[in-house]
């Protein structure tokens, strides 16, 4: 299957460069999958068939109309880092924009802390081994080690989060054409971020409001909570010709035991379970088991989802608008069909939807 089969085109206009006045204030597309093309059909079916969906234009404020009593909701908690911090090359005076992805050694969890990160680099080409950078506070760094995409950075002390959190900047997304302002603290990070971690946000939740989260669990729907740590392997670009030779990276999850026995009971019971996110959706997938059910634990996932696949856990997903050619829109083009995705996107630009990260929502069931 062709990447190319997934691209399209989206006005510049249509990138929302900042997050609606008041959270909560976006517009919802809700997608009804009938006759769309089944995900457990052959990926070639998928691609060449169109799908034929309901759509109906709605408010985020209003989700709760759309939703079934009984239903299970899985919301992933994780915490956008202040991951991006920029380093004066020593040798050259070039100011360098680094994106710390994980700590390589010394403390992990909510404060984690070492002197070695995995890292992007802006310019990533002229970034070599041994090149060594002047951080804020006088804190020092060299590029040690290169593993595909990324660098390896050994700071001349140990860098957590509470050092991120004073000099680094919210990794706002290459498609907001703008800095990080003061406000994106607050508002590139969903109200119940929990567990940190993540270089980028998932960004579904932001939609979400303590008001409506309460009014949804008031309603009878149950509320439950995976983490994934968003990293390369949500945003790296695809970058071969062909879909089923892109491999992902790495992402490490967990799954409560209270998460997965939720899950279990839904499923056995017959009640849907709803994504908040593709990194929800992919969380559940990676930690299904076919035989034992969902599985309680953390470990790390590669997972890769595109026309074809089989879907195990979900049966509905809450998700943004997403970038043309990406994993992302693969994955919800598995999930409804790829004609499906591509007339409703362009429906969307039609009516004016915003898109990415800041942008509206789309409920597909």
């Amino acid at each position: 299957m062709k990447t190319d089969d997934f691209n399209f085109d989206l006005p510049e206009t249509s990138i929302a460069q900042y997050p609606p006045e008041r959270r909560g204030d976006s517009r919802l597309l809700v997608l009804d999958r009938a006759d769309c093309v089944e995900s457990a059909e052959s990926a070639e079916s998928a691609i060449g068939r169109p799908g034929k969906a309901h759509l109906t234009h709605t408010m985020v404020k209003d989700l709760l109309l759309y939703l079934e009593p009984g239903t299970l909701m899985v919301f992933n908690d994780s915490k956008v880092r202040k991951a991006r911090i920029y380093g004066t090359a020593i040798e050259t005076g070039a100011v360098v924009e680094f994106l710390l992805l994980e700590p390589l050694a010394g403390q992990t969890g909510p404060y984690a802390i070492s002197a070695t990160w995995r890292a992007m680099a802006s310019k990533a080409r002229k970034q070599k081994i041994g090149r060594t950078y002047r951080f804020p506070d006088g804190v020092k760094g060299t590029i040690v080690g290169e593993e595909n995409d990324e660098k390896i950075i050994e700071f001349d002390v140990a860098l957590g989060d509470r050092y991120l959190d004073l000099n680094g900047h919210m990794p706002l997304p290459p498609y907001i054409k703008r800095g990080d302002e003061a406000t994106d603290s607050e508002r590139y990070q969903t109200v119940y971020a929990k567990t940190t971690g993540s270089a980028a946000c998932p960004t579904a939740g932001l939609h979400f409001t303590q008001p409506l989260l309460d009014s949804i669990a008031a309603a009878g729907i149950d509320i439950e909570w995976v983490t994934l740590h968003v990293g390369l392997g949500t945003f790296l670009p695809v970058r071969v010709d062909e879909v089923e030779r892109h491999r992902m990276h790495e992402e490490w999850y967990a799954v409560s035991e209270k998460t997965a026995a939720a899950v279990n009971a839904a499923k056995k019971e017959g009640r849907k379970v709803i994504a908040v996110g593709t990194t929800s959706l992919r969380t559940l997938e990676s930690a299904w088991n076919p035989d034992a059910g969902l599985w309680a634990g953390s470990s790390s996932t590669s997972i890769f989802i595109y026309p074809g696949y089989r879907f195990n856990v979900v049966d509905q997903l809450i998700t943004n608008f997403h970038t043309p050619k990406s994993t992302l829109l693969m994955l919800v083009a598995a999930f409804a069909g790829r004609e499906t995705i591509l007339d409703a996107y362009a429906e969307a630009i039609r009516e004016g939807y915003r898109f990415f990260s800041y942008g509206d929502a789309m409920l597909i069931r």
